[in-house]
């Protein structure tokens, strides 16, 4: 159990904790100099995991819009079943800010508790306050030197800059096309690369920033940490009902039927946390069970795993939001049209990460969209296998139940017969 990395982070983050509170009661001024020595090592780990936020960031949207846009070219059931990713993607955004907004009215952050982890992190820019016009939403989002707003953590900007720059590549010719592409999964590999070994010190960076937290707040952290757990995973158990109702009603399988042919598949997501080790599951139980024609089921579901995490924008801007209620901060209205944007981008560009590099690269550009700081989100990373298994089962969810629907489409079903 102690070679997983998120078993390590989880027992490295309650020992800092632990180790910090009980400075914070029993031990002197050296003790707690100490523990702030220690860390600024914790600083150290968080400032070289950021160093890859915009290089990895760019490499991967430029790869995923690239690769979205050669799907779309592979015909008719292609554009259908990117239209049905792309709507449930943004209905899960919406329901996102609704539902976690709402949750957080009648049930607010502990003021205590979120002062305890909110303690040391450097205070939000004062610009998180400035409410810009829409003429000045509008006038941002094309940056007018991109180096410049990746060196600000202009997000948006950058991301319509990658957006423009990727769908420029479709449009050379193949040979130069497949050598830029190359070019930058080969960047992203490197990223990944660089991640994995700050990550492989992760219980190291982890225990060191939670001795800090620990020393200024004690164990009143702990229960907005699972404050936060609760409210991400009922964010996604939302839209997983809205998933099984689209099978349900609009793809009309049976609920006996439907929920036969869908449990092995979710037995394996929540034991593997990885929508492609499913994708032989979803195959098999799509076609044998589900009667879903072969030429549906061997072109939507790869473009499903490859493109459609319909639960990732949920657990993503569910961070975001739960941040920005640390710091007691409102986003305004454009910022969360801003966060919207990055968080379907990047719901498409992280696919095929791994857990704790996706975790950071998605949930980074949201908050720096929405003026949140980063500080808390190694915190997070520790207890991210919890909500990481709804987020796995949320996304295969929906791969089969669009699956289920484009295969008793009409039109389909005629092409299918011809």
């Amino acid at each position: 159990m102690l070679r997983s990395l998120s078993v390590r982070v989880l027992i490295a983050l309650v020992a800092g904790l632990a180790l910090g509170a009980a400075g914070a009661a029993y031990g002197g001024g050296g003790v707690k100099a100490l523990i702030e020595g220690v860390e600024s090592v914790g600083s150290l780990w968080l400032n070289t995991l950021r160093m890859t936020v915009v290089p990895l960031l760019f490499a991967v949207l430029v790869v995923g819009i690239a690769g979205v846009a050669d799907a779309a070219a592979t015909g008719r059931l292609a554009l259908k079943a990117l239209a049905w990713f792309f709507g449930l993607l943004l209905i899960g955004c919406a329901w996102t800010i609704f539902f976690n907004n709402s949750l957080y009215a009648l049930w607010p952050v502990d003021p205590t508790g979120a002062m305890a982890l909110r303690a040391g992190a450097p205070p939000p820019p004062p610009e998180v306050t400035a409410t810009p016009s829409f003429a000045q939403f509008l006038q941002a989002l094309a940056p007018t030197n991109p180096i410049h707003a990746a060196a600000e953590d202009a997000i948006l900007p950058l991301v319509v800059f990658a957006g423009f720059f990727a769908f420029a590549v479709t449009r050379l010719p193949e040979v130069k096309r497949l050598s830029l592409i190359q070019l930058f999964e080969s960047i992203a590999d490197a990223m990944v690369v660089i991640v994995r070994w700050v990550l492989w010190a992760a219980p190291v960076g982890v225990f060191a920033l939670g001795l800090g937290v620990g020393l200024r707040a004690g164990a009143g952290a702990v229960g907005v940490i699972a404050h936060y757990i609760v409210t991400v995973v009922l964010a996604q158990v939302g839209i997983i009902i809205l998933a099984n109702l689209v099978a349900l009603v609009v793809g009309r399988v049976p609920p006996g039927l439907w929920f036969r042919a869908f449990a092995p598949v979710g037995v394996a997501a929540f034991a593997t946390q990885s929508s492609i080790a499913c994708l032989p599951a979803m195959i098999e139980q799509s076609r044998d069970q589900l009667r879903v024609p072969d030429r549906v089921t061997g072109l939507v579901l790869p473009l499903a795993v490859s493109v459609f995490k319909m639960t990732s924008p949920v657990a993503n801007l569910g961070v975001a939001i739960f941040v920005a209620q640390v710091y007691g901060i409102d986003p305004t209205p454009l910022q969360y049209a801003a966060a919207v944007i990055i968080a379907l981008a990047v719901s498409v560009a992280s696919v095929g990460l791994p857990g704790q590099v996706s975790f950071f690269m998605s949930t980074g550009p949201i908050c720096l969209a929405l003026g949140l700081p980063l500080d808390l989100l190694p915190i997070l990373i520790a207890v991210e296998v919890i909500p990481d298994i709804f987020r796995t089962v949320g996304n295969v969810t929906g791969d089969m139940a669009v699956t289920a629907v484009l295969g008793r489409d009409p039109a389909e079903a005629e092409v299918d017969a011809a």
